[in-house]
């Protein structure tokens, strides 16, 4: 059964899963303790992609969770009226390694594009692929534009209508899975570099799925050297006159952002920042159990503190997890955004005070919890919380904002 950290108040939010739903999230639970947690220090030192918990996720009928259950999916996400068991099936491998949560996630989210958009030829063709032999996706939108120092030159693709086609020429950041992932979808932008979040019309916006293996494509290793998500294997991907069939176009131009899917995703994020906290917790009380130090006052404080932040993590999960499962997707959007401005600060909270109250040698390799630090401190950087709380009160006071990439 889930543990759930011997709080009543995430118990009582578990107890509305039903019973396939608890055996997923139980399933995960166990996969990612019994196997993954062990393995996050090698993936994490050596900078590759979690391939081998993939495959364990893929042995266990988890490898599709988006996708429809009478496809061979699991059904799961807002799309398909259970979000808050996929969310919690994400957290509990942030918790064993977040690295191999946003792997996860990525490949979730472009399911769940798929499904939402894609032809039933797609559907029938890239499902089969998933449920079947196991395949990767990852969606791809990464072309920063603005040069960071000693940078000389910057980012981004260039796409040109062809007969029967699109042609893709240039290259993309932060391209998750780059070395794991058989399929990545492409969010390229018609009018130049820049992908989608500098896209300034929507209608400019076209998703393609690309085949990984395309020799046409290569991936340039070199420039992720970061100090966390190591393992997400986030390189450069270089694209040479990548020809992709309209066949492989999901949707109409535009729909993704005219849609606002990227908001069915923001607190999906907000799932993987709770599995860190999570796991700082479980291992502060571990550690300080192992010390003797329950009797502290301030230790007292702090764990109460953490107990609480990850308590309020779970409940907004829950909570906008409902919005979407009821079709209140305009609420949901909005909800979402403020749930992760939140659990981002309990997380953060969260990691810091379990550091604190167990000191100095909770940093030291292979103890979790310095990875975890580095893992959330990066990952945190997704967006920008600023431009997040900023969007938050614009939607309040009446305002046009973005939902989706939060600019002005």
């Amino acid at each position: 059964m889930i543990a759930a950290l011997d709080s009543p108040a995430v118990a009582a939010l578990y107890d509305d899963l039903g019973p396939d739903a608890r055996r997923v999230v139980e399933t995960a639970r166990e996969l990612a303790r019994g196997r993954f947690a062990g393995r996050a220090d090698e993936f994490d030192r050596s900078g590759r992609f979690p391939a081998a918990d993939f495959d364990d996720l893929f042995e266990a009928g988890l490898i599709a969770p988006t996708v429809p259950a009478e496809v061979g999916g699991l059904g799961l996400g807002p799309l398909l009226g259970d979000t808050f068991t996929l969310w919690m099936l994400t957290k509990e491998l942030a918790a064993a390694d977040l690295s191999l949560a946003r792997c996860w996630e990525g490949h979730a989210n472009s399911l769940l594009l798929i499904d939402a958009l894609g032809t039933d030829e797609q559907r029938r063709r890239w499902f089969d692929g998933v449920v079947e032999q196991g395949e990767r996706w990852v969606a791809w939108s990464g072309e920063p534009q603005a040069r960071k120092p000693g940078e000389h030159g910057r980012f981004g693709t260039e796409v040109e209508r062809v007969d029967g086609g699109w042609r893709v020429d240039g290259s993309k950041a932060f391209a998750t899975s780059s070395t794991g992932a058989q399929w990545a979808i492409l969010l390229v932008n018609t009018a130049g570099a820049g992908g989608a979040r500098h896209s300034a019309e929507a209608g400019g916006v076209v998703m393609l799925a690309c085949r990984l293996d395309d020799p046409t494509i290569a991936i340039d290793e070199e420039w992720w050297d970061p100090i966390g998500m190591r393992g997400t294997a986030s390189h450069v991907v270089r694209f040479e006159n990548t020809l992709i069939g309209d066949q492989n176009q999901i949707g109409p131009p535009g729909a993704y952002l005219r849609e606002n899917w990227q908001t069915a995703f923001i607190p999906h994020y907000a799932a993987s920042f709770t599995g860190a906290a999570q796991a700082a917790y479980e291992y502060a009380l571990d550690y300080l159990g192992h010390q003797g130090k329950a009797g502290d006052p301030y230790v007292q404080q702090r764990v109460g503190t953490m107990l609480v932040n990850v308590e309020s993590a779970h409940l907004w999960l829950h909570h906008v997890a409902g919005l979407w499962d009821t079709g209140r997707r305009a609420q949901a959007q909005l909800a979402g955004s403020r749930a992760r401005h939140v659990i981002e600060h309990l997380a953060e909270a969260t990691v810091h005070n379990a550091i604190r109250a167990c000191g100095a040698r909770s940093l030291v390799r292979p103890g979790p919890l310095e990875r975890i630090l580095r893992d959330l401190s990066f990952y945190l950087r997704h967006d920008n919380d600023d431009q997040i709380l900023a969007t938050i009160g614009r939607a309040a006071l009446g305002v046009d904002h973005d939902p989706s990439f939060f600019k002005p």
